[in-house]
């Protein structure tokens, strides 16, 4: 049943736009690769980078030319780089970073099915692209994840000692904490940030929309409690899940954010930087699969969620009213999502998980009543023990 179950979560959470919004073509001429509709710029590359799950994303590069950071970009999960690309440019710029966004596998022009492990393993090329390719170092790296993209974000930046600074944006907890109002971390759960986000040790800024009616925006504030190295948030007055970048505040914050992290000595020299040089840079992602068996031992035990440790607020555990998804599409300034509706899929979570519930009584019914039939079995012995004992003092 918990197969079925993360199986199913799985789905919900994945919806790839189809047909992808745009097609990798090769230039006859110099053999560059285009994204097609759109004008080639100088400054973007387009990439097919291979990962250890035996899959190849689609990816773009865009440069700045002063820049210090690159910014590791992790879409929500009804777009893709297509949809995203005018925003990547448009983020380069005022942000003065250069870019790298990528489609995990299964969307766009990347091969594959999507999948929680797969998308692990696409940001892990990503992420090693910047460091071999463009010579990127961990700490001038700031891994910025949307919504689902939140969880391939804080996998990653829970394994990287000296990463620059993490932005999340309208994160989730867990994948069934959006759907569902789990009070504890389940085994087949997916992106279970709740569990991986105090273990990050470079500067997080979470951002979140007040009025984000798909993920809560108590989902974003208990992650900002859980973090070690809490900056300023920006929770969006009457924001929801996909407009926050239509808000002034959206990038002055997150500018100050990246000025903050690449001037102050505190983020550049802070407490995860290594003082005698034991530490060095990865170089390769062969390194990332051991500390996360680590990892996920460690939270696939049960735990004490800190749900319990929250002042009562409105949260989306105690709603009635069903989500429509992890990260419904909504019109922004730079792209647009296609809309859709997953009541359906929700429902088939909701029954799957109460009829694991009913399971677990039933057990629990059947044990206590195995406990009874042992304590009846016992009762005639008793009884047969005591008429004999009567009819030996009869004898008598």
């Amino acid at each position: 049943m918990g197969g079925v179950t993360s199986s199913m979560a799985a789905k919900f959470a994945f919806f790839p736009p189809n047909p992808p919004s745009y097609k990798l073509v090769k230039d006859g001429t110099t053999g560059i690769l285009l994204l097609h509709p759109f004008p080639h710029r100088e400054n973007v590359d387009v990439l097919r980078l291979p990962t250890r799950r035996g899959t190849e994303i689609a990816a773009v590069y865009v440069r700045y030319p002063t820049a210090t950071s690159t910014l590791l970009y992790s879409h929500g999960n009804a777009a893709d780089v297509g949809q995203l690309y005018e925003l990547f440019i448009e983020l380069s710029i005022h942000l003065r970073v250069n870019l790298m966004g990528y489609d995990y596998s299964g969307y766009g022009q990347s091969s594959g099915k999507p999948s929680e492990q797969n998308t692990y393993a696409d940001i892990e090329a990503a992420y090693k692209c910047l460091e071999e390719n463009y010579g990127a170092k961990q700490e001038n790296i700031i891994l910025y994840g949307q919504s689902v993209g939140s969880g391939p974000t804080v996998d990653l930046a829970a394994r990287l000692p000296r990463l620059g600074a993490v932005v999340l944006h309208s994160p989730i907890l867990s994948g069934l904490r959006v759907m569902y109002p789990v009070k504890r971390t389940y085994w087949f759960d997916i992106y279970k940030n709740i569990d991986k986000i105090s273990l990050v040790k470079c500067p997080v800024l979470i951002i979140h929309g007040t009025n984000d009616d798909v993920v809560d925006c108590s989902h974003g504030k208990q992650l900002w409690e859980l973090c070690q190295e809490k900056y300023e948030p920006l929770w969006v007055k009457g924001g929801n899940h996909c407009d926050l970048e239509l808000y002034p505040e959206y990038i002055r914050h997150l500018k100050k954010f990246i000025s903050t992290v690449e001037k102050s000595p505190f983020w550049r020299n802070g407490p995860w930087k290594s003082t005698d040089g034991i530490e060095q840079t990865r170089q390769s992602t062969d390194y990332f699969e051991a500390p996360r068996r680590s990892i996920d031992r460690r939270r696939d035990k049960p735990r004490k969620s800190t749900d319990s440790r929250e002042k009562p607020r409105r949260s989306i555990d105690s709603r009635d009213k069903p989500r429509k998804s992890t990260d419904r599409p909504e019109k922004l300034k730079f792209h647009e999502y296609h809309k859709f509706n997953n009541i359906d899929k929700l429902e088939k979570i909701r029954i799957s998980l109460d009829q694991m519930e009913r399971m677990e009584r039933s057990r629990r019914s059947v044990e206590y009543l195995d406990k009874s039939r042992r304590s009846i079995d016992h009762q005639p012995e008793k009884a047969r023990k005591s008429v004999d004992w009567l009819d030996r003092i009869r004898a008598a």
